[in-house]
């Protein structure tokens, strides 16, 4: 026989099942003694009940505590609840995603060398790994090459030669760069005969256009950093970091002869 729910079985233990169904309710309480158990203990707190309060019992239930209103009192507070709990959770999430937005609001801004480093190695990750593409135009066009970056960046701009670093020049290309310092960027690229690659970032000064010298390890990759009065340079790869430095002077020294906004030789 099927299990007969809780409701109708405490409605039977109340005395308030109908009549048509009380017969297959007795058939399976006879055949479960758990739940045969269970229904007695039901009436005995009934009786209980009815003999402690057999006054109170006797006057008529008040509205207020009438079961269906009970019913709805219980499931009208856990709706509203429910709203409450959903509100919080509209809330919270507004709070935080304002806060999330607005974190340039409070945050400091990240400095200028920051955000070139990043756009260096940003860039020098996406083409190292090209075959075809990896440069705009190639060595071979190597005068074009250089009046055209130099013209884009309106700042002179020669390819250094890191022939005696065991570099030669793959060719180069233009990039957008950071908006407040002319919006382009030229990138350089070298490759060794093991196919190693480095690349060279150069921006136009930066508005201050006060020397800045940096170091950083970014993404896997290191990266050498100098600004002066007329330009912004990043060398990039993955090399060991002697090899690293010894590239990155090779670079400072050629874009810097003769430039008398270089404050200092860079010496990493």
């Amino acid at each position: 026989m099927s299990a007969v729910p809780q409701d109708t079985l405490m409605a039977y233990a109340d005395g308030q099942l109908p009549a048509d169904e009380i017969e297959a309710v007795e058939a399976f309480l006879a055949a479960n003694p758990d739940a045969a158990a269970e229904v007695a203990l039901w009436r005995r707190q009934t009786d209980a009940i009815a003999t402690l309060f057999a006054p109170v019992a006797a006057e008529p239930v008040p509205a207020r505590l009438r079961p269906r209103r009970l019913a709805a009192e219980i499931a009208s507070h856990r709706n509203r609840s429910l709203g409450w709990a959903a509100a919080a959770v509209v809330l919270v999430g507004l709070g935080l995603g304002v806060g999330w937005f607005a974190r340039p609001l409070f945050e400091p801004a990240p400095g200028a060398s920051t955000v070139l480093i990043a756009d260096a190695v940003n860039a020098h990750n996406v083409f190292i790994a090209e075959n075809r593409h990896a440069v705009e135009v190639p060595a071979s066009d190597g005068e074009h090459l250089t009046t055209w970056l130099s013209n884009r960046l309106a700042t002179p701009l020669d390819a250094p030669d890191l022939s005696a670093e065991g570099f030669t020049l793959v060719g180069g290309r233009l990039l957008p760069g950071t908006h407040d310092i002319g919006g382009r960027a030229a990138q350089l690229m070298y490759e060794s005969p093991a196919s190693e690659r480095v690349t060279v970032y150069v921006t136009a000064a930066l508005p201050e256009g006060q020397p800045a010298y940096q170091f950083a390890n970014y993404d896997g990759a290191e990266a050498f950093y100098w600004a002066n009065a007329r330009i912004t340079c990043t060398v990039v790869g993955t090399l060991p970091p002697e090899r690293m430095k010894a590239l990155s002077q090779a670079v400072y020294r050629q874009l810097t002869e003769g430039d008398v906004t270089a404050a200092r030789p860079y010496r990493g």
